[in-house]
């Protein structure tokens, strides 16, 4: 699969993650595309739904799912004309609309923060009547693990930043509350990981070429030393089997689960080198994690829902 964010400040490209993932689903047949995450705070959910509307339901038969986030730049905030101290309740009253304006042929509708909806009918429908899937991703908050396990859906941990005790502690909220609204067991709440490497074929050459990238980026430069971070966070550099390794534990610590998203654009690396990194993934990473994740894993944890499974949930 692949997933991309919605940022509105440089050095990012993609302000409108839907637009550009029309453009990559009418180019594609199997990939599984995602937002990671669009902005359910800022954006406004009517337009939002078209947006994923038209990416998933049309171009890509249902491949595109939605992955929706606070964002990590508040100053976004004042440029959409939103107050940041605002970030949570935007969150849980733009998707309780984005939930209804999927599901309901009329919606009536009046909340805190946009102007009130009276016989609103969003066309065309969902392909097949059925929303794409969605994961609430977050970095830092219950109040959003909360809200996925509340409607049923998927909840993406960042798994970038923070030590995995912070992650450990949200996930295991958010499988709880999974299954205190009634939506199965804890195990079998939908769960989806990032994860941060950069891979060469020994450890000594990826750390040697990577520190530069490291200490100047403008979210890891000036501050902890690779080695430090490394050690606090999931971040990895080094070999291919250092990388299969590390991630492999991550099931030890938060349970079986479905989604592996691996952040490879990022600390201002160059074209070529991205493109190095997504082969050894791609080649020499996935194929080993697919493989031993299936070991063991229990019958009855499902996999991610796709607009397949989805359909014939309903029907």
């Amino acid at each position: 699969m692949f997933a991309t964010g919605e940022h509105h400040n440089p050095p990012f490209v993609a302000s409108s993650p839907t637009t550009m993932l029309g453009y990559i689903a009418a180019r594609t047949e199997r990939l599984i595309l995602s937002t990671s995450t669009t902005l359910i705070t800022t954006k406004r959910p009517r337009e939002d739904r078209r947006g994923l509307r038209d990416a998933a339901q049309h171009l890509a038969d249902g491949r595109v799912d939605l992955m929706m986030g606070r964002g990590n730049t508040g100053p976004v905030y004042p440029w959409f004309g939103k107050d940041i101290r605002d970030g949570i309740p935007l969150a849980i009253e733009n998707y309780a609309l984005l939930h209804r304006l999927w599901r309901e042929p009329v919606v009536d509708w009046e909340g805190r923060f946009r102007t009130p909806l009276q016989g609103y009918t969003s066309t065309p429908a969902p392909l097949d009547g059925v929303p794409p899937f969605v994961w609430h991703g977050s970095i830092r908050s219950p109040e959003i693990a909360e809200q996925a396990a509340y409607y049923g859906d998927g909840f993406f941990a960042n798994n970038i930043f923070w030590p995995k005790e912070h992650y450990q502690q949200l996930i295991s909220l958010y499988r709880r509350r999974y299954a205190h609204y009634g939506h199965g067991l804890p195990e079998q709440a939908i769960v989806g990981l990032g994860g941060q490497v950069f891979m060469r074929r020994n450890s000594q050459d990826a750390v040697r070429e990577f520190r530069p990238y490291f200490d100047n980026a403008p979210v890891y430069g000036h501050g902890p030393s690779l080695e430090e971070f490394m050690a606090e966070t999931p971040l990895t550099v080094g070999s291919p089997d250092q990388v299969i390794e590390r991630t492999l534990k991550f099931r030890e610590y938060f349970g079986d689960y479905q989604r592996q998203l691996f952040l490879m654009d990022h600390a201002g690396l160059p074209l070529k080198t991205v493109l190095e990194q997504l082969d050894i993934l791609g080649e020499e990473v996935v194929p080993v994690l697919r493989k031993e994740f299936a070991i063991g894993r229990p019958a009855n944890v499902p996999d991610a829902p796709t607009h397949q499974s989805l359909l014939a949930q309903k029907g």
